[in-house]
């Protein structure tokens, strides 16, 4: 089983920077919409994926079966890959839920979500020192008094029957914080503040904000999870 771990955040907070010191010789990125990654020099880290070939690191997709597909393609055959980042997750149920826009009925709701979920729940079926690392937005289902930011989804199918943050062991929020000199921080929420949804195993992380790199949360995770 794959190791999860889902961050979200509202469009630019920070979710796909933190991905910015990860080594590329061990990391395949999916895109859900190709956009370019917010770092200098990311087209010399990050070449597209030949699937005659298997090389390259980088793949745009929003389709939820050619996701899955790729998964097990890296899964068996690039055992060098040791964690595949899905950036913008959302767009899988947004993208299909355009397509189908002229559908009525309800059965779109289900095959979407069904999907969806699909790509959630294949890491269970991957090897264990993998890690899939899912970026998504996050929608506000309170209210202006009492907000509740979460993993947003099409329709209320996915967050009623399955509430997918609790499909993962680790989920940090994006959170921006004034710095020195009035200059905006970007920092990961580790647990819940009461309005965003965060979690972290017990004694995982001492500060409840932490700095947007996914390099430095992996070896925190695996040296906790080794006891060191």
């Amino acid at each position: 089983m794959a190791e999860t771990i889902l961050i979200l955040g509202e469009s630019g907070t920070g979710k796909s920077t933190a991905l910015r010191n990860l080594n590329p010789e061990e990391t395949f990125i999916i895109s859900t919409t190709g956009k370019p990654l917010p770092w200098r020099g990311y087209k010399k880290q990050y070449t597209k994926f030949k699937t005659d070939t298997l090389e390259g690191n980088y793949f745009q997709t929003c389709n939820a079966n050619n996701i899955m597909k790729l998964l097990k393609i890296i899964d068996k055959k690039l055992p060098h890959i040791k964690q595949v980042c899905i950036d913008d997750l959302q767009y899988v149920m947004s993208f299909a839920f355009m397509d189908r826009a002229s559908e009525v009925g309800y059965s779109k709701f289900t095959e979407i979500g069904k999907d969806f979920t699909d790509i959630l729940r294949i890491t269970d079926s991957l090897r264990d020192d993998l890690k899939v690392i899912f970026l998504s937005h996050s929608e506000n289902t309170g209210d202006s008094m009492n907000e509740h930011w979460s993993l947003k989804t099409i329709g209320k199918m996915v967050n009623e029957k399955i509430t997918p943050e609790g499909l993962f062991t680790y989920v940090f929020h994006t959170v921006l914080e004034e710095g020195e000199m009035g200059k905006m921080e970007y920092k990961l929420l580790t647990n819940t503040d009461g309005k965003r949804v965060a979690k972290t195993p017990l004694g995982m992380f001492n500060e409840l904000l932490i700095d947007n790199d996914l390099a430095d949360i992996i070896k925190i995770i695996d040296d906790y999870n080794n006891g060191e």
